[in-house]
């Protein structure tokens, strides 16, 4: 995760000064009186709950198994995999700067690594994301799926 000091803003790539920093307030130190407010800025990436549900004609288990774990390999946030021979659910944390691009790079998981995991080819039928916050709020209200333990690639 990339992260920023208070007050630097984020280069946005081409050449010259301003890209290597120029243009970011210089440091100080904290007894030089620069204190951080609690406040990031808004561009910075955060952490999503994804949930991604597919499904599709049956698939030998035990290929749906192995490509599941391939896919844990590829995709190293993967918390989770449940799987049935006609679908399975996908939970991980996704780092984006915000709900549309954590959506979009869901929506992308299963096709993009379809060939490279060997994946059935399923649609995806179901997606949910949540921000970091809902996600413990639900888990300490009662509310939504238990935390993904144990880490790995389960039958349902």
């Amino acid at each position: 995760m990339r992260r920023l000091r208070p007050g630097a803003t984020p280069s946005r790539g081409g050449a010259g000064p301003r890209a290597a920093g120029a243009d970011r307030a210089p440091l100080t130190s904290v007894a030089a009186g620069d204190r951080f407010t609690g406040e990031e800025p808004a561009d910075l990436p955060r952490l999503w709950h994804v949930t991604l549900s597919v499904s599709g004609e049956a698939a030998p288990l035990p290929e749906l198994r192995r490509a599941l774990e391939q896919l844990a390999h590829d995709h190293p946030f993967l918390l989770t995999s449940r799987y049935a021979s006609d679908h399975a659910e996908i939970r991980y944390w996704e780092e984006a700067r915000d709900l549309h691009d954590a959506a979009a790079v869901a929506l992308r998981l299963w096709g993009e690594h379809r060939q490279t995991a060997g994946l059935p080819p399923w649609e995806i039928v179901g997606l949910e994301v949540i921000d970091r916050a809902t996600y413990h709020q639900r888990l300490s209200e009662g509310y939504g799926p238990p935390p993904a333990s144990p880490v790995g690639v389960h039958p349902f």
